[in-house]
């Protein structure tokens, strides 16, 4: 990713959000001459783009999750097993959460996205990721009562100052009327970065990390929840919150990620 391109994308975004706050003749104008000027750019290769998104070329790299997929880890098969026919990993290894969907596969492009939105301030990738979040789960977003994000430890927060997860689920309530509570959980210890760690390192690592705020657990009992979060690749961080949120006495417990490790051998992060 050219890192120059950065700020002036950022710039074309925030001008054009402003402008497009306010109406008027001649601002039409003015945003038309910006998008002349300042075209907008591939959010993942940076070629110039007509609209918003990816490139043709990018859009064709990426692998959206669809049915058949195993519809409690959301999964895809490589063919249609039947209805309600668990995966393999489901059956031998079942997660907290109730449910877990994924807008695509954690792929070059993908994880392209996900590292620029998450360690070089590109936010401006947050609602086309969001986006495809919200179609990704519609079907758990027309059952619940709230979206959480995946808290960052204050430390991590405090350099990164933004929590990706937390912008992320913003757009997918805006999207879809879901209320965010943001501060439902906290990240009670710092951990270790999960990448490079295996699968057993993983969920010891992250083991007792998250909790509840005491000020919030009224308002969890009781009710469905999704967790937000940006990437799932062992489900380690999402099952220890769905177990932070059901000792809440949450209902019940979703997930939703922009992007999903499919085969966590060969594609780790």
């Amino acid at each position: 990713m050219d890192a120059e391109a950065s700020p002036t994308r950022s710039v074309a975004s925030h001008l054009r959000s402003a402008l497009g706050a306010v109406g008027g003749a001649w601002l039409r104008t003015a945003r038309l001459a910006l998008d002349i000027a300042l075209p907008t750019l591939c959010v993942s290769c940076r070629e110039p783009v007509h609209g918003e998104g990816v490139c043709a070329a990018c859009w064709a790299k990426l692998s959206f999750i669809a049915q058949p997929f195993c519809p409690r880890l959301g999964i895809p098969f490589v063919y249609d097993p039947g209805p309600e026919l668990l995966s393999m990993e489901a059956i031998a290894n079942p997660p907290s959460y109730h449910r877990a969907r994924a807008a695509v596969r954690y792929d070059d492009v993908a994880r392209t996205l996900v590292h620029a939105l998450k360690y070089q301030d590109r936010t401006d990738l947050a609602p086309t990721m969001g986006r495809w979040m919200a179609r990704a789960g519609k079907e758990l977003l027309q059952e619940a009562d709230m979206l959480v994000p995946v808290p960052l430890h204050w430390r991590r927060g405090w350099s990164r100052r933004y929590n990706q997860s937390g912008a992320l689920a913003k757009v997918i309530a805006r999207q879809s009327g879901v209320k965010m509570v943001s501060e439902a959980l906290r990240r009670v210890r710092a951990t270790e970065q999960q990448i490079g760690l295996s699968r057993k390192d993983r969920a010891s690592n992250v083991q007792g990390a998250f909790g509840v705020a005491a000020e919030r657990k009224a308002e969890i009992q009781g009710r469905r929840v999704i967790l937000v979060d940006d990437v799932l690749t062992s489900g380690a961080t999402v099952d220890a919150c769905a177990r932070a949120l059901l000792r809440a006495k949450a209902s019940q417990v979703d997930v939703l990620v922009f992007a999903r490790v499919v085969d966590t051998h060969r594609a780790p992060i």
